[in-house]
């Protein structure tokens, strides 16, 4: 499909068509668009059709995709707001930023990084497997897997060409996670999630994996052993690559949807961690340990009587917690999510290079459900103090409560639903988290200080982060910043300071997002007085998806005119 002509044939439409008529064929074009290139995050949805396929990762391809990009957001430029009604001027305000956000994005080099502890074939074949459901499907993908394998060497190689190269300390371990897809099909990191695959349909994923999958593997890891690792760069910075002060600022911009400088960011970074720091000695003298911070971390890090002796017991754990926040839910919103959930533990062969946990959407129409993965790695480094705040983040109030409600909107476009503004969804996941105490948790004093910790991690994210990548900090100054300040354990910092590496401006989402969220309930507070409903609030808050901070704002704002104007 050529999804370029049809965009840029639209957008010579204007006048000859109405324009609801015209916007609604756009984000019909563009949804479609997305599904057909990236039929990965059509399984993800739930969206059938596109299960037998893997994104094409060829130079042609990103061209291709670039152009789609700017015929799309030219598209959206010419649709005339004023003639929407008001809820599709919403949708093309959102539409819009969305579509420029991508097309800005195509100017900068991100593709030729595909590879990383966190990111690759080695992460991407695996997980989709175990999503697609039709045997015949999954036997398509695994056939078609080593050419997703070959191109990415091809990416890899095009990076070292240009001097564009994933820092080394990232790519260092991606030899381990390699040698674990290399290993006997039958029990290999590809099949052990897809248990839909019996019979005679697994038999053949085996013998796919052995003949085909495994070999690409191979010539991966000699790849990125022999050639790719030596030649990467040392240095950790955005910055350091070709435009990389721009790229970089980009980043923040498109990650916090906010217009924030790095330095502004840095500083609000600064002032956060003073601030949580002062509370966590309020929650410390709570335990009523009198050492200093650096004895009571270490005594956090380290008193046998903190953790768990094995991994079903800590996933035990969380599950108990999860079932304890589930009925509190209504005290806080009246409007929850059908989709359900579980808990589960981070897949063996990524369990050493991702952090304590993550949630991946579930899709009720597809028979899926969310799932919070824990992680059962190092056990000593996964201590009881930090579980309640890490539940309500990725479960419920969390990421499940808000993205499953999302998707479940009936009344807005797919594009919506699915939307990925990361300053709302990791702002919600950081808000969530302070909802403990009125849900009852956090009345031990040392989970009382894990949920400060998890807080100040956060803050230190909006320090390190800038700090990496615009202002020429080093690994080891951002792992420093983390001993002084949270009691988290050593592995568990060093894992979260990678990440932040591998992943410009992510990180910076979190704090931002979340504290745009309590502003706007401190001012509805102050607005409403004894009127403030917090699950009417909180009910407003997610009643349209995730959306871009300011455009939130401004929402928020004329709700609480409309029911102080009612009351």
């Amino acid at each position: 499909m050529d999804w370029v002509t049809r965009a840029e044939n639209l957008g010579s439409t204007r006048g000859t068509r109405s324009e609801p008529e015209r916007f609604a064929e756009l984000m019909e074009i563009d949804w479609l668009r997305i599904l057909d290139e990236h039929p990965e995050g059509a399984t993800f949805a739930g969206v059938q059709g596109y299960d037998d396929r893997w994104t094409d990762l060829s130079p042609e391809a990103h061209e291709r995709r670039r152009r789609q990009a700017r015929a799309v957001a030219e598209a959206a430029r010419s649709i005339d707001r004023d003639a929407l009604s008001v809820d599709d001027r919403l949708n093309l305000d959102l539409f819009t930023q969305q579509a420029e956000i991508r097309d800005e994005s195509m100017g900068f080099p991100g593709e030729l990084m595909p590879l990383g502890t966190m990111s690759g074939p080695q992460h991407l074949i695996p997980r989709t497997i175990s999503l697609t459901r039709a045997p015949e499907d999954a036997l398509a993908r695994l056939e078609a897997a080593p050419a997703v394998i070959e191109q990415t060497i091809e990416l890899l190689r095009e990076g070292l060409r240009r001097g564009i190269t994933t820092p080394r300390i990232v790519i260092s371990g991606v030899a381990e996670q390699l040698d674990a897809q290399i290993a006997d099909p039958a029990t290999g990191p590809i099949l052990a999630g897809a248990t839909h695959l019996t019979g005679s349909a697994r038999s053949d994923a085996e013998q796919v994996i052995g003949e085909r999958i495994v070999p690409a593997f191979e010539t991966l890891r000699a790849f990125v052993t022999d050639e790719y690792e030596p030649a990467t760069r040392e240095s950790i910075g955005l910055s350091e690559l070709p435009d990389g002060e721009a790229w970089y600022a980009f980043e923040a911009r498109r990650y916090t949807t906010t217009d924030l400088s790095p330095k502004e960011i840095h500083e609000i970074g600064l002032s956060e961690v003073e601030r949580i720091r002062a509370e966590m000695a309020d929650a410390k003298r709570a335990t009523g340990h009198s050492g200093s911070f650096e004895e009571f971390f270490e005594f956090l890090r380290t008193d046998d009587g903190f953790f768990f002796d094995s991994a079903e017991e800590l996933l035990a754990s969380y599950r108990d917690l999860a079932k304890r926040a589930d009925p509190k839910l209504a005290e806080l919103f009246s409007v929850l999510p059908r989709t359900p959930y579980g808990v589960e533990p981070v897949p063996a062969h990524e369990e050493q290079h991702v952090p304590t946990a993550y949630y991946l959407r579930g899709a009720l129409h597809a028979g899926r459900a969310g799932t919070f993965y824990a992680n059962t790695y190092d056990l000593r480094s996964r201590p009881r103090w930090e579980m309640e705040a890490l539940t309500l983040h990725e479960a419920v109030p969390g990421h499940h409560l808000q993205v499953s409600i999302g998707q479940e909107l009936g009344d807005v476009p797919e594009f919506r639903k699915h939307a990925r503004f990361t300053a709302f969804v990791e702002g919600w996941g950081l808000y969530a988290e302070s909802l403990g105490t009125e849900m009852g948790f956090y009345t031990d004093p040392y989970s009382r200080f894990g949920q400060l910790t998890y807080e100040m991690w956060r803050a230190i994210r909006l320090v390190v982060d800038t700090g990496m990548h615009a202002f020429g900090w080093s690994r080891e100054q951002a792992i420093e910043l983390f001993r002084t300040n949270a009691g988290k354990a050593d592995h568990d910092i060093t894992v979260e300071v990678d990440r932040y590496i591998a992943w410009p401006g992510q990180a910076l989402a979190y704090k931002l997002g979340e504290l745009k969220f309590k502003e706007l309930r401190a001012r509805a507070t102050a607005a409403l007085g004894d009127r403030f409903d917090v699950r009417a609030f909180h009910d407003e808050l997610l009643s349209r998806a995730a959306l871009p901070l300011d455009i939130l704002e401004s929402l928020i704002d004329d709700w609480i005119a409309q029911r102080g104007a009612s009351s």
